[in-house]
């Protein structure tokens, strides 16, 4: 069994990690986040140029790090968060592209739960049923900050994918039908099967970058830097 440091997380003190981690994909929208909206930063990992940072926001503590794409790697750093570092609740914020015309460009979306086809949960655990739940708690939370913030969510089940390029390029109609999937992103089925095995919580917060319906989408730089609104919520988790 790893001890700590981990084989990707290089802190050797879980102190220096918050109870509450925010994960984007991306470490360079970690690294914003960090820059941006924290004070008295400190970083805690540099492994693989997935950054992570621990900072106060308004005054209480929170951490920030990349997750990477798909669920292979998020799955790698939660499981290592909540393991080892005594992590309790991981929060992705991430991009996603809606599977309906009603969801337009930076909409904020929070899952309930995620659906996937993926084997990830079965392959690690057991876990052999193909949607997971968000923790209801901190999706509560979550909420209740996002009324208190006046920023508008849309609540649903959310499609795991691990392909970002398929053959069938209309087979989101049947996900989104079938299936009742409002959009499409590839980590939160995998972090939601660590926080079940765990009992720890998860959620998952999502900024609409592309549709599927319209075909419109946003660039790098933008979603970089400018999903604001899902940033804010998922920051007054701090304690």
């Amino acid at each position: 069994m790893s001890t700590i440091p981990t084989p990707h997380i290089e802190e050797k003190d879980p102190s220096n990690i918050a109870s509450t981690v925010l994960m984007p994909g991306d470490p360079l929208r970690a690294k914003t986040i960090a820059e941006k909206f924290l004070k008295d930063v400190v970083q805690f990992n540099t492994v693989r140029n997935m950054f992570g940072y621990t900072g106060t926001y308004k005054g209480r503590r929170i951490s920030v790090m990349g997750s990477g794409m798909g669920m292979p790697s998020i799955g790698i750093y939660s499981y290592e968060l909540f393991k080892f570092y005594g992590v309790d609740r991981i929060v992705r914020i991430g991009s996603c592209g809606a599977y309906t015309s009603e969801l337009k460009l930076y909409d904020v979306i929070l899952a309930d739960d995620a659906y996937s086809e993926s084997t990830f949960a079965k392959v690690q655990s057991g876990y052999d049923k193909d949607s997971i739940e968000a923790s209801s708690t901190l999706n509560e939370k979550i909420v209740s900050i996002a009324k208190q913030l006046d920023i508008p969510l849309t609540q649903g089940r959310i499609h795991s994918s691990d392909v970002f390029y398929r053959n069938n390029h209309e087979e989101y109609k049947e996900l989104r039908d079938q299936h009742g999937c409002l959009a499409v992103e590839m980590e939160s089925f995998a972090l939601f099967a660590n926080a079940k095995n765990l009992g720890k919580e998860a959620a998952c917060l999502l900024t609409v970058s592309d549709s599927l319906v319209s075909g419109e989408l946003t660039t790098s730089k933008e979603r970089q830097n400018a999903f604001t609104k899902m940033m804010e919520i998922a920051l007054e988790l701090a304690e």
